[in-house]
């Protein structure tokens, strides 16, 4: 688990610097403008959708589908499927074209007639990304079956790539339609990296050939996880809109405080992919025991992490935006989207704990409940604390989603929940109350990477997660 997870860590570590540097430079570029904003509205559906695929959307469903066949009837499934979603990816990319000015009205009500000119026209060409992103994430999981987790890990560093030259290259002179093109770009990428391997794998794009219900039972399976992707996204949406309503700016910053706050989750969408490939091959005791030690893994990566951003944000951003870091909302806003991780974190492992069992439908019963609650939280909480409100209510929902996946499935009582959330507190306060306030840059980053790294030290000591109980046998899983 930990081999295969560090090697798909270091391929998605790739992806998500180049998706942030994107940010960076589009905010060198434009400032945080109506331009940024505009373009940030077109790319939400789009991105939307590649964060989704890249969470597992197609893979949680068709992992397990998958493995059920023999060789010569995987064949027969890609080949069937291959079309299908080429055809499918053409339709949706269809309709957000047409429909650009409605989808930018309905992402970003606070938008003015210029930037929602500027957004819709974007929009219209970010639509084409749509097919590359689906053949990608189908192609991934004949890769996935056979624990090569590394190249279908590139398809974030594939995408972002062409946009960031394009972007560094040209500056101020960047333009926003040629920035959409090149991510257009960057979704064609993604899926032609990986062809050569699928040929290695006898799979041939021109067979159109595919075994009679494998749709069927796999849209049967794609169903709940795609009402819970959308009631995340859902959520997304809400907060993109709320921001929107506050202000010239605050969307760009609200959306690279959450990409400066993806950074530290890269290895969990890492082992997310080896967790679920590897609790699909077991059941009873032996998955219980690869869940938990997944479940001490994601502390371990999120809670030093959480403990280093909470203390270190005014230093980073005075380092990354020395221009506006006196008047800029985002350390204050990222410590606050620090706050969240470990629930994200294990959320996603509990989920796939019943996935691997093939049981799609509990999990969005459970994210249905949390994601009312940020909802509601989400109408109250910006109008008292501003941009903060935000992570404040996707907290409370996170929280509860947690708990219920744990209730639903008797977990409570089987996995040290309690123990390792109190711990977040005290770890948490000392980032806030003492790194936190610290005036000099340096000695504040000095500090703050310090503390994250006594924290991380800490954690391994205590939790182990490389270590499986007595008498139960891990597999172990290759990149």
């Amino acid at each position: 688990m930990l081999g295969s997870t560090l090697w798909l860590t270091v391929a998605t570590l790739a992806g998500l610097i180049a998706g942030f540097a994107r940010e960076w430079l589009l905010i060198h570029a434009w400032g945080a403008s109506n331009q940024s904003d505009a373009f940030l509205i077109s790319l939400f559906l789009p991105e939307a959708l590649r964060m989704a695929l890249a969470a597992g959307l197609i893979s949680a469903a068709a992992l397990p589908l998958y493995l059920r066949r023999s060789e010569p009837e995987q064949i027969a499934w890609l080949d069937g499927m291959s079309s299908r979603f080429i055809l499918c990816g053409l339709g949706v990319s269809l309709l957000l074209a047409l429909a650009a000015p409605l989808w930018v009205r309905l992402i970003g009500p606070g938008l003015n007639d210029q930037a929602h000119a500027l957004a819709s026209a974007s929009l219209q060409t970010l639509a084409w990304c749509v097919p590359g992103f689906l053949l990608h994430a189908l192609l991934s999981v004949p890769l996935q079956a056979r624990e090569r987790f590394v190249l279908a890990g590139l398809g974030s560093l594939l995408f972002n790539l062409p946009p960031v030259l394009y972007l560094a290259a040209m500056g101020q002179q960047a333009s926003l339609a040629v920035t959409a093109q090149s991510c257009v770009i960057g979704s064609l990428l993604m899926p032609l990296a990986l062809l050569p391997a699928l040929w290695r794998l006898h799979w041939r794009p021109w067979r159109l050939r595919g075994a009679a219900g494998a749709g069927r039972e796999l849209l049967s399976g794609i169903g709940p996880l795609l009402a819970s992707n959308l009631t995340s996204q859902g959520l997304a949406l809400l907060e993109r809109i709320v921001a929107s309503l506050l202000g010239e700016g605050a969307v760009a910053w609200a959306n690279l405080a959450r990409k400066l706050v993806n950074l530290p989750l890269i290895a969990l969408l890492s082992l997310n992919q080896v967790l679920l490939s590897l609790m699909s091959r077991t059941n009873g005791r032996e998955r219980l025991q690869l869940l938990k030690r997944g479940l001490n893994l994601a502390t371990l990566l999120t809670l030093p992490a959480a403990l280093g951003l909470v203390g270190a944000t005014p230093a980073l951003v005075h380092l990354m935006f020395p221009g506006q870091a006196a008047s800029s909302p985002l350390p204050e806003l990222l410590a606050w989207f620090a706050v969240p991780l470990l629930f994200g974190a294990w959320n996603s492992m509990l989920a796939r704990f019943a996935y691997a069992d093939g049981d799609t439908r509990m999990p969005l019963r459970c994210e249905l409940i949390g994601g009312a609650l940020n909802a509601v939280a989400l109408a109250i909480l910006p109008y008292f604390f501003g941009l903060n409100g935000i992570p404040m209510a996707m907290t409370l929902g996170l929280t509860l989603t947690s708990l219920l996946l744990m209730r639903r499935q008797n977990l409570l009582g089987e996995v040290p929940w309690m123990r390792q959330w109190l711990l977040a507190i005290p770890v948490l306060g000392v980032g806030a109350l003492v790194l936190h306030p610290l005036h000099s840059t340096w000695i504040q980053l000095s500090a703050s990477i310090l503390a994250g790294g006594v924290a991380l030290v800490g954690l391994a000591w205590w939790l182990k997660p490389w270590r499986s109980e007595a008498g139960t046998a891990v597999p172990d899983a290759h990149a």
